[in-house]
């Protein structure tokens, strides 16, 4: 199957926390990276969502070390809304 993958940058003006990681987040900008595969037999171009994964700056804080979290891209949207809005996770 063909895969794609798309980056976009999410921005947290609060510090937020994410199931599945025992820390909190400061805030800043994150890089998302969505890998999506190309769905066959269709007459047009569809893609299906295989895996959303979230770049976090290594704890020594030197730029180019990351590492990443798979996460739910619903909850990562929730989380947006919630910092949007002002509410503390």
């Amino acid at each position: 199957m063909t895969t794609r993958i798309i980056e976009k940058t999410v921005t947290f003006q609060r510090p937020f926390v994410l199931a599945g990681l025992d820390e909190v987040l400061p805030a800043g900008d994150y890089l998302v990276e969505t890998e999506e595969e190309l769905i066959g037999g269709l007459s047009y171009a569809a893609y299906r969502r295989i895996s959303t994964v979230l770049r976090l700056q290594a704890e020594s804080g030197l730029p180019h070390l990351t590492r990443a979290m798979t996460v739910d891209p619903e909850e990562l949207d929730q989380a947006l809304r919630r910092d949007c809005n002002g509410a503390h996770d």
